[in-house]
């Protein structure tokens, strides 16, 4: 019953999850929200946001400051801001500017005369208005009686608060975040609390800093009477900030506290296996708002309550979605499966048992296979709110295809590579797309994982096996047979992991490395089997495969299969096994004339080649050759 209700409770709370993040997007996009080619035209180095807030009241006013450099010559400068908000003033070295607010959520601004470029500049702009609250981008409710004042601008609310730059392309390297309230609320945001300062009028400015390149979506604020708990995370000289800002009620409730102080268990497992944690230098916290689940503001991640799940969900995001983002909402995975990967890490290793994290696997697995459609990466170039935050895709699956990853790599590579991936220069504190990941982890590995890649990230659904097994008398032999639930992917070419047992307690787990349909293997595993289990602890996203004892089984006649052409039809990768040694590859098309040729080689890139019918052809070292007929999709 324990075990069930845990699942039960772990799921329950991804969806609460992942419903207050897909309510949160806007309803709809006036352009293509990954990028406003408006804003290609400079690079956002800096905000200074002076902002008079009362949590009481639906409304903002106030002064952004923003330096920059132009990347090419332009009298003109756009801003994503909502025609909800009224601009009064644009300053720039003294002088007013003209300016117009357009249908579009854009703000204009025009210079007096043509910006160089890369020349540091900066302008100030004066707004105020009700932000739309429809979407929870800034929104005043309450909280055991109070006023409370909290932002969530993923994906697409930061320009419903304030004139930023929203596509997914330019981190502002520091930001100034200056909030004046009444005296009796406390401000919560990124970075580092730099000062509280009293005011007349009964009045307090609270001024926080980050040096952390943040993209606009991670910026945000709560303000409620907050209790603000300081502690640290480590000792000595390798301590950091450790900071809550927390309603007073979950400060008086047991259960709770008990888990904000598990984030110091979390973490340290966390560093364990990503690495040290990516923004020591300013903190890591928790600021607590009104939704049904959290989100991962850089340094300070936004929370609606603190189950373990939750906390380490939003942690995991400081490293993949907060150092490393999402180039596009297309690659939304990069961010949220990663993260889902994190909850399998505390899962496994801090917060189930063996058999629980099993159940829990398997729970995620039916889950993924409700349908027998949908890729990890989106491919409509305008995503909806709804296949963003896609659970069963984004979320779930995104998780999965990193475990299997894990499985094909080993524990200690996979996580060499997770921390090489955050740590690379061109990934650190900038944007990845699904793209960059893959090139990544081919280059890092040394091995060419990109079919991988095409099948379990950009192609749909998963596959289901059927294995058939003969026993002998020290050995064993397998067919193994695939079906794919959807024709996007040819095959799946993966390791798979049995448990072989025998009569006297003998057990091994061995690995059959499977990359055609009805293939063949014979393994000595020194015992006379008995029973198998087939991927006995869910490496594999695969429902309910059918394990079959079949005495009858014959092997086939292995001259006949010792040359082989995989996947065949196939997108780009053919693979070749041989036992034979080859000296030439040569590839014609359907009329005879060559197109490719190789030497000695079993990996053949056809990627560029149009969609059709070729014959690929093996010329031997002892001067015989074979032929295949490949279709190229």
């Amino acid at each position: 019953m324990i075990s069930v209700l845990s699942l039960a409770q772990s799921r329950n709370e991804q969806d609460k999850l992942i419903e207050s993040e897909r309510k949160r997007a806007s309803k709809a996009m006036l352009f293509n929200e990954n990028e406003n080619p408006n804003t290609l035209n400079y690079d956002l180095r800096y905000i200074r946001m002076e902002l008079d807030l009362d949590p009481a009241q639906q409304f903002v006013k106030g002064k952004v400051t923003s330096h920059f450099k132009m990347l090419s010559p332009s009298s003109t400068i756009y801003f994503d801001l909502s025609n909800n908000l009224n601009v009064s003033e644009v300053k720039y070295h003294n002088q007013n500017l003209t300016y117009q607010q357009l249908s579009t959520k854009e703000l204009k601004i025009n210079f007096p005369a043509s910006i160089p470029a890369a020349t540091l500049d900066s302008l100030s702009i004066s707004y105020s208005g009700v932000p739309d609250d429809s979407d929870d981008a800034f929104s005043s409710q309450m909280q055991n009686g109070v006023p409370i004042l909290a932002t969530l601008s993923e994906p697409f609310g930061a320009k419903e608060w304030w004139p930023t730059k929203q596509s997914l392309n330019d981190k502002i390297e520091k930001i100034d975040i200056k909030i004046t309230t009444p005296s009796q609320y406390n401000v919560a945001a990124n970075g580092v609390l730099q000062s509280e300062t009293s005011l007349s009028g009964g009045k307090k400015l609270t001024y926080w800093k980050t040096n952390i390149p943040t993209p606009a979506y991670l910026v945000a604020l709560g303000i409620t009477n907050y209790v603000k708990l300081n502690d640290t995370f480590g000792t000595g000289s390798d301590a950091f900030p450790f900071v809550n800002y927390i309603y007073p009620a979950t400060n008086n409730n047991p259960s709770e506290m008990s888990n904000i102080q598990w984030t110091k268990t979390c973490m340290a497992k966390f560093e364990e296996h990503f690495g040290p944690y990516p923004f020591r230098s300013e903190k890591y916290g928790h600021m607590q708002f009104n939704a049904g689940g959290g989100m991962e503001h850089t340094t300070m991640s936004s929370m609606g309550y603190f189950s373990k799940g939750l906390i380490a969900h939003e942690l995991a995001h400081q490293w993949f979605g907060d150092k490393v983002t999402c180039a596009t909402w297309n690659d939304i995975w990069l961010n949220e499966g990663f993260a889902n990967f994190g909850e399998h890490l505390v899962y496994e290793k801090l917060l189930m048992t063996s058999s629980d994290f099993q159940n829990y696997l398997k729970n995620q697995i039916d889950y993924i296979s409700m349908y027998p459609t949908g890729s990890v990466y989106i491919q409509d170039p305008e995503p909806s709110s709804n296949r963003i935050f896609d659970g069963r895709l984004t979320y779930a699956k995104g998780g999965f295809v990193l475990r299997m990853l894990k499985w094909k790599l080993g524990e200690q590579k996979f996580y060499n590579l997770l921390k090489a991936y955050t740590t690379a220069p061109q990934f650190a504190n900038t944007y990845a797309k699904t793209s960059d990941f893959v090139t990544f982890v081919n280059t890092f590995t040394g091995e060419n994982l990109t079919e991988f890649f095409n099948d379990w990230v950009y192609g749909e659904g998963y596959p289901t096996y059927t294995v058939r097994w003969k026993p002998g008398t020290t050995n064993v032999t397998f067919k193994i047979s695939q079906t794919q639930s959807h024709n996007s992917v040819n095959y799946y070419e993966m390791p798979l992991p049995i448990k072989v047992m025998g009569a006297n307690g003998q057990s091994t787990l061995i690995t059959l490395d499977n990359t055609i349909n009805n293939q063949y293997f014979t393994k000595d595993v020194g015992f006379a089997v008995t029973s198998i289990s087939f991927d006995p602890e869910h490496q594999i996203l695969t429902p309910n495969p059918s394990v079959i004892r079949d005495n009858s089984l014959a092997v086939e006649d292995f001259k006949n299969l010792k040359n082989q052409v995989y996947p065949n039809p196939t997108k780009a990768i053919l693979n070749i096994k041989t036992v034979e040694q080859i000296a030439t590859i040569e590839v014609f098309d359907a009329v005879g004339h060559k197109v490719k040729s190789y030497q000695s080689t079993k990996t053949l890139d056809l990627s560029e080649l149009i969609a059709g019918t070729y014959i690929v052809k093996l010329n031997m070292v002892d001067s015989t050759s074979k032929s295949f007929k490949v279709i190229k999709k």
